[in-house]
């Protein structure tokens, strides 16, 4: 008389299958030849690795971390033999396609008005028996939701200045001299800085000095009327009014205090609350710089959110072989990042543009 419904939910355990493609030969009696239907394309000529399997081996890579000698574990759990050495070059060949979206996407992160740039280090290439150097990625975020992994030997000023000599605008950043020293060389280029890493200096002072939490109470004052600002959903003039009318305020109250603090004859150089204090108003013209330009966040916390993926893999795949290897995980982690950015499913981001490619 009527139906009962159960729900529940069950896994399937990952597997892998072989397609096999069953083409005619046909012979043509008049002509005294054969004929057959050709093989459908593949990503790689005369490889068995169907466009699938090479999008799966990066996404659980570069999205779920899992290295690639997991990987190849469970390869053989399933009772499929390939060597480690070929997945490693199906990763590399299958990076090496992808690289010119990443120029691409590059090219068009610098034509932002608005950049958000970090650094982060990674280890790559080796520096001696039992030994790994010290490299480093850069992540620039672009006002389109997009963000490029550069990577560098070193963490000097070069590196900023040579990737970001074609720009200008803005760049949010925190209160590393590497960025001071290229905005002040570039007058097309204005610096505004983080409050997000201004707060974490107080933070480290609260246990040391009481006063420190009144600076947290100010800082936070100005992250509720962030919020304040998405929730009336005020863009362009609206919400740089409203910045005008009620961050304003609370800025200058701050700064007036932090002048105050600062006159205290207990207070010795070396503690922790004196050096955010210092902080905080030497990077002053830099942190007023958001309540300006509307399109200017208040800190670099949408970058940071991004580039977890990086220390994510650290954790987890270690570091990087060769230094070839880190400049390939920039680029993938570069379009990657971006598809979650924008909620696009990155599986089948590169299931359909590897197979564009390889036309």
């Amino acid at each position: 008389i009527d139906y009962k419904i159960t729900r529940r939910l069950a896994q399937r355990p990952g597997s892998y299958v072989v397609l096999v493609y069953r083409r005619p030969v046909i012979r043509d009696k008049r002509r005294a030849s054969l004929m057959e239907v050709p093989a459908p394309s593949a990503v790689f000529d005369n490889s068995l690795a169907d466009v699938s399997l090479l999008a799966g081996i990066l996404i659980d890579k570069f999205v779920y971390h899992l290295p690639l000698y997991r990987q190849h574990q469970r390869l053989a759990d399933a009772g499929i033999t390939l060597s480690r050495s070929t997945l490693t070059h199906y990763v590399q060949r299958a990076i090496g396609l992808l690289k010119p979206i990443y120029d691409a996407q590059w090219q068009h992160v610098l034509q932002s008005k608005v950049l958000a740039m970090d650094e982060t280090p990674i280890k790559a290439g080796k520096a001696g028996k039992g030994k790994l150097k010290q490299t480093w990625y850069w992540p620039v975020y672009g006002e389109a939701d997009e963000i490029c992994f550069t990577w560098s030997r070193s963490r000097g000023k070069a590196h900023v200045v040579n990737q970001l000599s074609e720009f200008a605008g803005t760049l949010l950043s925190d209160g590393y001299a590497a960025y001071d020293a290229y905005a002040k060389k570039r007058p097309q280029v204005t610096q505004a800085q983080c409050w997000a890493h201004t707060r974490r200096y107080f933070e480290r002072a609260q246990d040391s000095d009481p006063a420190a939490m009144e600076a947290l109470e100010i800082i936070g004052t100005l992250y509720q009327i962030e919020a304040q600002i998405r929730e009336r959903e005020l863009v362009d003039q609206a919400k740089l009014d409203y910045r005008s009318r009620h961050a304003l305020p609370v800025v200058d109250a701050f700064f007036g205090w932090v002048h105050k603090q600062r006159q205290r004859i207990d207070l010795v150089n070396s503690a922790p609350l004196a050096k955010a204090l210092v902080y905080a108003e030497n990077h002053q013209a830099q942190l007023r710089v958001y309540l300006s330009d509307p399109a200017v966040a208040i800190d670099t916390n949408h970058l940071e959110r991004a580039l977890r993926v990086i220390p994510m893999g650290r954790r987890n795949w270690l570091f990087c072989w060769s230094e070839v290897g880190a400049e390939q995980v920039g680029i993938i982690q570069s379009l990657l990042s971006t598809c979650r950015l924008h909620a696009v499913d990155p599986y089948a981001y590169l299931v359909d543009v590897l197979q564009r490619i390889a036309l």
